[in-house]
Formats: structure tokens, sequence, C-alpha cells
């Protein structure tokens, strides 16, 4: 599977750790930035990982921030993109199963890196159950 990730400053500490994670369980992983803790604006990095998702240059998606909602926010305004705040495995895991999540987004002051690792592989191992959430999906997306 290929992954787009990407991360403000408030976020970078878990990417790469996240990562190396990904890539060992074999998944191909396109790095959107930032680089560094340096202040940078979310959406500059952001906006192109949910473009990857949406255009189809990636699979899923994975963006991080302080507490990742800024970073859901820019994700869900690209078409195509169902982005789920997660902070713990069930909410996770019904991003897939409930809404389909294309990209999740984790706030790194919101759990710890091995909770982050957790989340990933929760959502990552779930998947969509369809049935009642998939008449809900089609109307999220202007369909139903």
């Amino acid at each position: 599977m290929k992954i787009a990730i990407a991360s403000d400053h408030a976020g970078f500490g878990y990417k790469a750790e996240l990562i190396g994670h990904l890539q060992s369980l074999g998944h191909e992983v396109q790095d959107y930035g930032t680089d560094s803790d340096y202040p940078v604006d979310y959406p500059d990095a952001i906006r192109p990982a949910a473009e990857a998702v949406a255009d189809g240059r990636a699979d899923a998606g994975i963006v991080l921030g302080g507490s990742g909602n800024g970073e859901a926010i820019v994700a869900n305004k690209i078409s195509g993109i169902r982005c789920a705040v997660v902070w713990n495995e069930k909410s996770a895991r019904f991003a897939k199963e409930h809404n389909d999540a294309n990209v999740i987004s984790i706030g790194q002051r919101m759990v710890t890196e091995k909770e982050a690792v957790a989340l990933v592989d929760a959502w990552l191992g779930a998947a969509f159950e369809g049935g009642r959430h998939l008449r809900r999906i089609e109307k999220i997306e202007g369909g139903g």
C-alpha cells in the first residue's frame, strides 16, 4: 500500500517513527514534510498529502499535528477525502469501519508515540463495513 504522510512542526516528532513502522510492514511511504520542528503553516504540508490520496498517487494518508484538528480540517477540504481525527484504537477502527476514512489525523500532543503506532495499526487493520454506513458515506459525498 502507498501511504502519504505529512505533519506540521507540532507533529513532526512522531513522523519518522511512523514512517519506519509503516515501511517495516511493507508499505511504501510518501513523505510530504515537514522536515523539522521549525514552525510552519500546516496546510503547506497537509494539503499535498491529501491531494495525493484524492488523485490516487497514494492509497491512504496519515497527517500529524499538535491536536490533529487543523490537519483534519485541511485534509477534508480536498474532494474525495474522508479524514478522521483518531485518539484511541476504537476511534481509529471506527474511522475505517464506519466512515471509510482514507486519511487519519493524529495529535502528537494528545497521544504517546506508542499509542500513535497502535492507532495506525488499528486503522490499517480495519475494513469498511458497508451496509448502513455506505448510505451515510454516499450522503457525505453528495450522492444521497
